[in-house]
């Protein structure tokens, strides 16, 4: 079969969805990758053995206009390419995609991989987007939610019949490539790492001031922050005020890298106060890595931590009650440090491996094209 994987960046199914494009391949399909033009394009094909089909998608913004156009686009590479059926991630596929994917008579199976800003901001553009949801979600074969949270949100909206729907962890995480360290060792100074676009809804201010009140109260203490600055809309924090944040000297901003992995072995503590999330991958890499948890009580997040046992989960939106947490990680003894790594390697064996991510889709894609071959010979 043809399966068409569609998200936002291409970046997003090189760093996600890569295990994913592998296993399908194993299978004997043939992947195609469908996204806006970016860095890692290339890669898809060189790399990763994909066919990679570009295509113009904003990523912010409602704008009735653009978006029918967006629709139009889908529609011409869908019926141009001719997938078997097209897995969709990220609210615009999700939504346009789908409508798209009706026209041409493909079947859809998407993945609502966070809610963002649609849910954590009532506004005009919510609303909006929670009626396409509604529209939209009409005509998927299956949808994936990543938490019950956001499924049983969907649910109790309206926009999506209970029938299609299913759980996944997240995008799952390949525990033979994120392994714990051999040997646990606690660093001096203790270092915490958060890795997250540089968003509000990530949580970053909250950080910015938990990081000054833990190293007031024990200095020397090391806050890293690794991900890319983003701009756009008003969720993303200006250049200007990520400098001046910085110039307080409590945050040390690591940038981007492609090797995530390094920076979190090199962490004693991986923290993520995100307003709202699906299920947060670099959370999930943390935790199969071996490493205690500091993130907030929210759908998506506290998925990954029971609380006092593989790390502490936190008031949103509350810096204090972050700092707080993060000293009590600080002070436990290196005993208490790795007692808390090891749950979190247990968590991620028992309930976030990728294997289950990756059963799920395979089991799908093969239910869609049996259906479909019946079809096919009865024109």
């Amino acid at each position: 079969m043809r399966v068409a994987i569609v998200i936002n960046t291409s970046w997003n199914i090189w760093n996600f969805r890569r295990s994913l494009v592998k296993a399908l391949q194993a299978a004997g399909h043939e992947v195609l990758a469908i996204a806006p033009p970016d860095a890692y394009s290339a890669r898809l094909e060189t790399e990763l053995g994909c066919r990679y089909v570009p295509i113009v998608m904003e990523n912010k913004g409602t704008n009735p206009v653009k978006d029918a156009l967006l629709t139009r686009r889908f529609y011409q590479i869908y019926r141009r390419e001719r997938p078997d059926v097209v897995l969709q991630y990220t609210i615009k596929p999700n939504i346009y995609g789908t409508l798209a994917a009706r026209i041409a008579g493909i079947p859809s199976i998407n993945n609502v991989s966070g809610l963002g800003t649609v849910f954590i901001i009532k506004n005009l553009v919510s609303r909006v987007a929670l009626g396409l949801y509604r529209f939209a979600f009409q005509f998927p074969y299956r949808v994936f939610f990543q938490n019950d949270d956001d499924r049983q949100l969907f649910l109790q909206n309206g926009l999506v019949k209970p029938g299609i729907t299913d759980l996944l962890p997240g995008s799952g995480i390949d525990t033979e490539r994120f392994q714990p360290a051999a040997q646990f060792v606690r660093n001096e100074p203790f270092t915490f790492l958060m890795i997250a676009r540089v968003l509000y809804e990530k949580g970053v201010e909250e950080y910015f001031e938990a990081a000054r009140l833990v190293r007031a109260a024990v200095p020397g203490t090391r806050v890293q922050l690794l991900g890319g600055i983003d701009e756009s809309g008003n969720i993303g924090v200006k250049q200007a005020v990520l400098a001046e944040w910085l110039r307080a000297g409590n945050v040390e901003y690591l940038g981007t890298s492609d090797n995530v992995a390094e920076h979190i072995r090199r962490a004693d503590c991986v923290v993520l106060p995100s307003y709202r999330e699906g299920t947060p991958k670099t959370l999930l890499e943390a935790a199969a890595m071996g490493k205690p948890i500091v993130t907030t009580d929210v759908p998506g997040c506290r998925e990954t931590v029971v609380n006092g046992l593989n790390g502490l989960l936190c008031k949103v939106r509350n810096a204090a009650d972050l700092a707080e947490k993060m000293q009590q990680i600080l002070h436990l003894a290196p005993t208490q440090l790795a007692a808390m790594g090891k749950a979190s390697r247990q968590l991620a064996e028992q309930k976030f491996d990728e294997r289950i991510v990756l059963e799920k889709y395979l089991r799908l894609v093969s239910e869609v094209g049996a259906k479909a071959k019946p079809a096919a010979a009865a024109v």
